[in-house]
């Protein structure tokens, strides 16, 4: 039994950390539409102090399903995600307990899906430090439509009121640093650990080792994943080596694509496989000069993905011979239903094309630079066209740039504004309206993989 002063403390934290960070807690406006002195592009800042902000990655959607809302990581609330509104600038807080991993925000439903700590309510996410003991995750949903109501009508209810707890991911999982849902919002996906990953694997299968100078990428891993309605959890693939980025088809049921992860080049970054364990593939055979990475689905049959060409020609080091301009590279798309690749855009010289994505009108492409320059391509005619810069190269992290659903803006993450160069802010960027206003020559042919499903757009 633990001494009553112990308890006292535990409580008293508690009820600290409860008061101090609660769900549905408000936060005044920071909203500011900026001009960017270089290209003239619109910025809306929808955030602009210092409080730690990230936008979640770019694998993942960044809004709600209705459009108005999106979310974000930051410190304003003890390590709780917050919601703003594009519109009006203000924010909620939509998660209490503190989270671990990816946050996916419900495309069909106003509903945001989590992992959160089984103790959550005895210790908050900012008294968690590496090595603690390993501590099992709980798959958590908050309907963000009542919470952000009672949360403007000053009705707020208990967390319970709009949190459903789905199950538990065992520690053989683990599964707590990715999670994915399913198109339906029926099931998740996570990472699946060695311990439950490596008797799923023929006897005679050959582990791969750690790969390259961060010494990562060593397996056996996998991909596992929980039916919500029972919570119960079960397998989808176990595979050699290190899983990392696992993302569901927005738009189609029971795709996964996952990566290799190895923090740099990887012998094969992409894969896809089906929920229940069939089609496993690579999604983009590579060879030894290809760099792969940052891979993200982008529209129902396609997937956009940087071929690094950041690196002179002849080098050969731990990395291998990968990523000069000695072959293709830049802004890749790939066709789920074809296997066909074609590249998009890239700069002309210096890093090149490095955080990718694509709108799902299938009308744009985008892409960061290793200087926080943000790129426009248009995928009909191929033009390039810089969207904004000056986010500063010094910035804690890159800007990351994602397409809203409806395709008409990109969200990223900028320190443009920020007085030590480092710290980020969520900003919206705008597709400029002279090219949303654009209409095409029938003689310029769409890409081979703009699918039947976009014949007669524009």
């Amino acid at each position: 039994m633990k001494p009553l002063r112990t308890l006292l403390i535990i409580a008293a934290l508690t009820a600290a950390y409860t008061a101090s960070a609660h769900l549905g807690q408000r936060f005044p406006s920071e909203r500011k539409v900026v001009t960017d002195p270089v290209t003239g592009a619109e910025l809306i800042f929808l955030t602009t102090t210092p409080g730690g902000d990230s936008k979640i990655y770019p694998t993942h959607p960044q809004w709600t399903a209705d459009g108005e809302w999106t979310i974000f990581r930051t410190r304003r609330a003890d390590g709780n995600a917050v919601a703003v509104n594009e519109k009006t600038g203000d924010m909620v807080q939509v998660t209490e307990g503190g989270y671990r991993g990816s946050l996916c925000i419900a495309q069909k439903s106003m509903r945001l899906f989590f992992n959160r700590y089984i103790d959550h309510a005895t210790k908050a996410p900012s008294e968690r430090r590496r090595g603690d003991p390993p501590t099992p995750v709980q798959v958590v949903s908050v309907d963000l439509a009542q919470l952000f109501a009672d949360s403007a009508a000053g009705t707020l209810k208990p967390a319970a009121a709009y949190e459903t707890v789905y199950g538990t991911i065992p520690l053989a999982y683990d599964g707590a640093g990715e999670l994915a849902l399913d198109a339906d919002e029926d099931v998740v996906y996570f990472r699946m650990l060695e311990e439950a990953a490596a008797p799923l694997l023929p006897a005679d299968t050959a582990i791969e080792p750690d790969f390259g100078p961060r010494n990562m990428g060593a397996g056996p891993t996998g991909v596992a994943k929980m039916d919500l309605a029972t919570g119960e959890v079960s397998p989808v693939v176990a595979v050699p080596f290190q899983v990392g980025h696992i993302q569901s088809n927005p738009w189609v049921s029971g795709e996964i694509v996952f990566c290799w992860e190895t923090g740099g080049k990887s012998p094969q970054r992409t894969w896809i496989v089906q929920a229940d364990g069939t089609g496993l593939r690579p999604l983009f055979p590579e060879n030894e000069y290809d760099w792969v990475t940052h891979e993200a689905i982008t529209g129902p049959d396609e997937v956009a993905m940087a071929i690094l060409g950041h690196r002179k020609v002849g080098v050969d080091d731990d990395w291998g011979k990968a990523a000069s301009r000695l072959r293709p590279t830049g802004l890749a798309i790939v066709n789920l239903r074809t296997n066909e690749l074609y590249i998009a855009g890239q700069t002309k010289s210096g890093s090149g094309l490095w955080h990718v994505h694509a709108s799902p009108d299938g009308r744009w492409a985008v892409g960061d630079d290793f200087g926080r320059n943000l790129w426009l391509i248009d995928r009909r005619t191929n033009e390039m066209r810089l969207l904004t810069t000056g986010h500063k190269a010094s910035a804690r992290d890159h800007i990351h740039p994602t397409f809203k659903a409806d395709s008409s803006s990109i969200s990223i993450q900028s320190a443009m504004l920020t007085e030590d160069d480092r710290e980020l802010n969520i900003c919206i960027v705008p597709v400029p309206a002279d090219w949303l206003a654009r209409t095409y020559d029938d003689n310029i042919h769409p890409p081979a993989d703009y699918g039947d499903r976009n014949r007669g757009r524009p």
